[in-house]
């Protein structure tokens, strides 16, 4: 393995577009790079950026049916006639012009981060644009079209990887990557998010653990509504890194939607940039002590488009580069002046840090407190999981 970071980019990527009032923004891609290349994380050294070809047909039917994919490019031309067969033209999905390439572009992003880092070109790779976790073999939903992460999944099935551990931190289930992996013992899929009871798609309960041929496989925590630094690293740490040392990944994936922040305005958590930067340290870290260091990094959900998503991708690429940014950094005045005139109100935030200081307590070192709504929600999903990975709960 070389070492080194890839960040997958090509502009094109922000013609993923549902159009005017959509939660799915384009602009939080482009001002993430621009945000990227004000704090000169481009020219890092231990990095390179790096664009791919869009995938072909051939490489989206490792999840996806052909029938489908036949029905997005033609509804690519004729994005009028969608009428919410395949999930498309719906209120989440609405068709749209150059909705198959520019799909097709994101999934080719994250499958040549997969191939870089199997064949040891790098040892992490960033897709930002990626992260689409909620499309279904054969329909659209919950804003993703062609599912990348499964596509990165599937591809290191592929080229050879015998175990594959998929970490998803969105707030959303990450219901599309747990569904094609089922059945598949060769995938770990862990999804933390808030609660199924209130929150899109109403999936992922502690019980959801896997096919017949792979009990354990798929790992569901359900966060309580409101849920703060503490207890989001707390459930994270209480539970990866057991079934990650029991697993003994090759390369781990990540999916890493911002949309945990407390400014989201689609769901109830209430997170802080900070926490999801030492997250994403937590999940370097890992990487390199349980999958010989190769990490797959997407984006995913993130609704906060200036004052969010850019900051907080703009850590994961940091430390995919081997580069942090320093949480009390000053965002540089060219990015926020751009956001101003791009909007003509909004300034972005000052700083790379939200003010806080993310501390939790360690799960084996503060044992379980049965009146904490948190430790109810860890406990039962290591009930439902740790035995079929030998694993006391």
């Amino acid at each position: 393995m070389s070492g080194g970071a890839a960040l997958m980019w090509d502009e094109a990527v922000t013609g993923y577009n549902f159009g005017a009032g959509h939660p799915m923004d384009p602009v939080r891609l482009d001002l993430t790079m621009r945000l990227v290349r004000a704090l000169g994380l481009d020219s890092a050294p231990e990095l390179k950026v790096v664009a791919a070809e869009a995938a072909e047909d051939a490489t989206l039917r490792l999840v996806h049916g052909q029938e489908y994919i036949d029905a997005v490019r033609r509804l690519s031309v004729e994005p009028e006639a969608a009428d919410g067969s395949f999930g498309l033209g719906t209120v989440d999905d609405p068709a749209f012009a150059g909705m198959h390439e520019a799909s097709a572009l994101i999934a080719g992003q994250s499958v040549a981060a997969s191939e870089a880092v199997w064949r040891g070109e790098v040892a992490h790779a960033v897709n930002f644009a990626g992260g689409l976790h909620h499309a279904m073999p054969d329909r659209a939903s919950g804003f993703c079209v062609y599912n990348d992460a499964s596509l990165a999944v599937a591809r290191l099935l592929e080229l050879g990887a015998e175990r594959v551990a998929y970490l998803d931190v969105d707030v959303h289930h990450g219901d599309g990557v747990q569904a094609m992996f089922w059945d598949d013992p060769r995938v770990l899929t862990i999804s933390l998010h808030e609660h199924p009871r209130v929150l899109f798609p109403g999936t992922g309960w502690p019980e959801e653990s896997g096919g017949p041929n792979a009990e354990g496989s798929a790992v569901n925590v359900t966060l309580p509504p409101g849920t703060a630094d503490e207890g989001w690293l707390r459930a994270l740490h209480g539970t990866v890194p057991e079934l990650l040392g029991a697993f003994r990944p090759q390369v781990l994936v990540t999916q890493h939607g911002a949309d945990t922040h407390i400014e989201d305005p689609l769901a109830h958590l209430a997170v802080s940039v900070d926490a999801q930067r030492v997250a994403a340290d937590a999940c370097h870290d890992w990487a390199h002590e349980y999958a010989e260091g190769r990490w797959v990094a997407l984006g995913g959900g993130g609704y906060a488009v200036v004052d969010v998503v850019p900051r907080s991708w703009a850590h994961l690429v940091g430390v995919a580069a081997g580069a942090p940014v320093p949480p009390e950094t000053e965002v540089p005045e060219e990015w926020r002046r751009l956001v101003y005139a791009r909007s003509g109100s909004v300034l972005g935030p000052l700083r790379m840090t939200d003010g806080r200081e993310p501390v939790w307590r360690d799960w084996a070192g503060s044992g379980y407190d049965p009146a904490d709504r948190l430790d109810q929600a860890v406990l039962a999903t290591r009930r439902a999981v740790y035995p079929a990975h030998g694993l006391l709960p």
